[in-house]
């Protein structure tokens, strides 16, 4: 299904009283560097400090006054985990986030004070969707995928409608790609209020699953990704990979080397904290500079939750 235009504007309604309208910067020594126009949207300044916010408070919005007494449940080892869980607590709904074993005490810590219940299980996929449905059984909450569904997807969206709204004339918006709702939300926004732009998702080498997807035309599987980016690690979905293959023009490759890069050429020169996977959409536009020339280019600072004790560089 793909979303109306209303469906994109009912959402921002929806969602503007729960989240920040994040601002957009501008780097003279990038602009220069790229010989381009660049404007950064920055969802690191964003509640939780990363976009998963709109989504999460879209979907719990949809919910039943029944739903949203039982609370909802996510698997995420991230962002998603944080947001749904700070989206739950301000919607007054209980959050249950299953988390694998290997996930990141400072998130861990963080799903924790947002007042959500932390399940942890072992580092597979299956262990994950299995101790979901265990909770699911005990409590009746609803799942709600962190990139998969149509409410995830078009709460993301939101970010996309707030910088073109901001920013005249962009000829191109640059976003990350992992499980695909932020990419399909941007595309499908920038459809409608853009329909002679471009959107472009971003991803490392080392997981290019929506690269491979686009050009084969269905879904191929994530295997095994390695990449400092690990929020970029999970797998589109059949609800956004329709929306990414009609309305995204290209997906760009980076190399990890580009990605820490771009990570710190942004933490020195612009003076803001991003996450690898942010820095992944930075490194696309520096990779490829010369496709962009000329050109104003909007780019999604996707996230800023970064664990200090362990930085690449």
């Amino acid at each position: 299904m793909i979303p109306s235009f209303d469906d994109i504007k009912s959402t921002v309604k929806r969602v503007q009283p729960y989240v920040h309208n994040t601002p957009v910067l501008t780097s003279r020594i990038i602009n220069e560097k790229t010989h381009a126009d660049v404007y950064f949207k920055c969802e690191n300044f964003q509640r939780m400090g990363a976009f998963k916010m709109r989504g999460a408070v879209n979907a719990i919005q949809q919910l039943s006054k029944h739903e949203r007494a039982n609370g909802v449940i996510t698997h995420s080892s991230g962002n998603f985990a944080q947001a749904l869980a700070l989206a739950a607590s301000t919607l007054d709904t209980k959050a249950y986030i299953v988390m694998p074993s290997n996930a990141p005490t400072v998130k861990v810590n963080a799903v924790l004070d947002y007042g959500a219940e932390v399940i942890m299980c072992n580092p597979t996929l299956d262990d994950r969707e299995k101790t979901c449905g265990q909770i699911q059984e005990r409590t009746n909450a609803t799942f709600i995928h962190p990139s998969n569904d149509l409410n995830v997807i078009l709460g993301q969206g939101t970010a996309a409608w707030e910088f073109i709204n901001e920013v005249d004339d962009l000829d191109t918006l640059i976003a990350p790609v992992g499980g695909g709702g932020l990419l399909a939300g941007t595309a499908i926004t920038t459809h409608y209020l853009l329909p002679e732009s471009e959107t472009i998702g971003s991803e490392p080498f080392g997981a290019d699953d929506a690269y491979l997807s686009l050009k084969m035309g269905k879904i191929q599987p994530s295997i095994n990704p390695v990449t400092i980016a690990d929020g970029l690690k999970t797998q589109l979905g059949d609800i956004n990979f329709p929306i990414i293959r009609k309305f995204v023009s290209n997906i760009i490759r980076v190399e990890e080397s580009e990605i820490i890069a771009a990570m710190r050429f942004v933490w020195e020169r612009m003076k803001i904290i991003i996450e690898p996977s942010s820095a992944v959409a930075v490194a696309a536009l520096f990779r490829k500079n010369k496709r962009f020339i000329k050109r104003r280019i909007g780019i999604i600072i996707t996230g800023g939750n970064v664990d200090l004790d362990n930085l690449p560089f």
